[in-house]
């Protein structure tokens, strides 16, 4: 695993340190990586979005969609 030193002014570093100790991170390192993990998360649904939202005319949607959609959840809901 490579390594990274960030340099943070004292507010922030008080901030990331506050994080670990409430919410049960075993070092800062193990916070930084979900905080960046969670940014790359964002950024593939952000450029999903964007490449839907650039792939042409949608299709028309009524309640018979979201009936089958709320179909769909409650048997894989089923299956799980």
């Amino acid at each position: 695993m490579a390594t990274m030193n960030i340099s943070l002014p004292d507010a922030l570093k008080d901030f990331v340190e506050t994080q670990v100790a409430e919410r049960g991170y075993s070092n800062s390192s193990e916070f930084m990586r979900e905080l960046i993990r969670h940014e790359q998360a964002r950024e593939q649904l952000r450029s999903l979005v964007v490449d839907g939202m650039t792939s042409g005319p949608g299709s028309e949607v009524g309640q018979a969609y979201f009936d089958r959609l709320r179909d769909r959840v409650h048997a894989d809901a089923a299956d799980a």
